[in-house]
């Protein structure tokens, strides 16, 4: 069937923008959820524009995979396919600088905040090699710091680090996420100022942990307080802890760790007195198991590595499987080390130049990360092979050229 020149012109003109997307990414944020998403937070643009809303979605996640480019040509990246096809109108161009950043400040950080918690999701199944121990998700919490742009806002929200008298050369935000161990997949996110406190940030992830999940954490997160408010939640906590808290032996089990209480400080003080008394009494407080291991060729005691668990019972998981599994926490720090040199590129500093695209800037950084362990941990399942085997720099190369391949490109 013939289209009219001007039937034909007016569907290019009008519909072009449907047409860019983000490459195989798509398949892990498909536009009906971006759509649904900017409805639900009223970002939806309310006329006919030349950068709709969902395109500037799709450009605030391209900037988080070419760090180096300018605006308008990671825009260019976007339709250069399309253009190769000869499905562009010649007639679009592509928008200044400035019309870009409007575009962004319209947009909004919400969109990309909400869009990330509803696509972040664990991604290991019960094949997936290396992201379990026995029947429970190993999970991690920890933190990151990222440089962000040289702006009197930026620096009022966000803060420098000071070291001695010198203060850092840019704020930082810092970012603290809980993340699958196995896959590398962040799947929740509290971003704050440098100088907010790790288990400040940290609180906002409560409601993604569930039972079946084994959280690690490095002993920066642990207080009595907060160690009791996240076993609340259900799952199950090993986290190392240093060598000043009081954890009394109180029954040595055969695999070399032993039962313990957490008690607070009234607690101490009625064991304190019956001690003075003479009175032997076990302390109340919140049963733990203690592990501690020494790593292979580090003899002194400074290097004792000290876990609490929840598991309190040896015939369900042994120390040595504990300790094992602690081990995994460093696949979260790679996962933070991803975003921070990898993706980012090392050295650079975030280009929003006001604390909310700052956010918006860090959501997409997120969303991409996610979107790319996504499809690595899909190649892996494939392969039957560990996540681990996967390249994270190759995967992002690969993902690169797609967002600008005519291929990459859906109907």
């Amino acid at each position: 069937m013939e289209t009219s020149g001007s039937t034909a012109q007016e569907v290019v003109s009008d519909r072009l923008t449907d047409r860019i997307g983000i490459g195989v990414l798509a398949g892990v944020i498909p536009a009906d959820l971006i759509d649904e998403v900017l409805i639900e937070t009223k970002a939806m643009q309310q006329r006919t524009r030349l950068l709709p809303a969902r395109v500037v979605v799709y450009f605030v996640l391209s900037l988080t995979l070419f760090f180096g480019d300018a605006y308008e040509e990671v825009m260019r990246k976007l339709v250069q396919g399309l253009r190769f096809t000869r499905l562009w109108g010649a007639g679009w161009q592509v928008p200044t600088p400035s019309a870009l950043c409007q575009a962004r400040r319209r947009l909004g950080e919400e969109p990309s905040r909400v869009l990330f918690e509803r696509v972040a999701v664990p991604l290991a199944t019960a094949g997936t090699q290396g992201a379990w121990l026995g029947r429970r998700r190993l999970m991690a919490v920890d933190g990151v710091f990222l440089d962000v742009a040289d702006t009197p806002e930026n620096d009022a929200t966000f803060s420098r680090p000071v070291r001695g008298d010198l203060s850092g050369p840019y704020p930082q935000a810092r970012v603290v996420g809980l993340g699958e161990c196995g896959t590398h997949a962040i799947i929740a996110a509290q971003i704050g100022g440098c100088h907010v406190g790790e288990r400040e940030l940290a609180n906002g992830l409560l409601g993604s942990l569930e039972p079946g999940m084994l959280l690690l954490a490095d002993r920066g997160f642990y207080s009595r307080e907060f160690w009791t408010e996240v076993a609340a939640r259900g799952a199950d906590l090993l986290w190392r802890v240093s060598a000043s808290v009081a954890l009394p032996v109180l029954e040595a089990f055969d695999d070399g760790s032993y039962r313990s209480v957490i008690i607070d400080t009234m607690e101490r003080q009625r064991q304190y007195r019956a001690t003075i008394r003479g009175e032997a009494r076990e302390p109340a407080g919140t049963t733990v198991r203690v592990v501690e291991y020494q790593i292979a060729g580090r003899d002194t005691a400074t290097d004792t590595i000290r876990l609490v668990t929840t598991i309190t019972d040896p015939a369900d998981v042994t120390a040595a499987e504990l300790a094992a599994a602690y081990a995994q926490r460093w696949e979260f720090e790679i996962s933070l080390a991803e975003l921070e040199t990898r993706q980012r590129g090392p050295l650079r500093v975030l280009r929003s130049q006001s604390p909310e695209m700052t956010r918006q800037e860090i959501w997409g950084l997120l969303l991409t990360h996610y979107a790319i362990r996504a499809l690595m941990t899909q190649v892996a399942s494939d392969l039957n092979t560990d996540p681990d085997r996967v390249s994270f720099i190759r995967s992002l190369r690969i993902i690169r050229r797609q967002v600008t391949d005519p291929a990459a490109f859906s109907p």
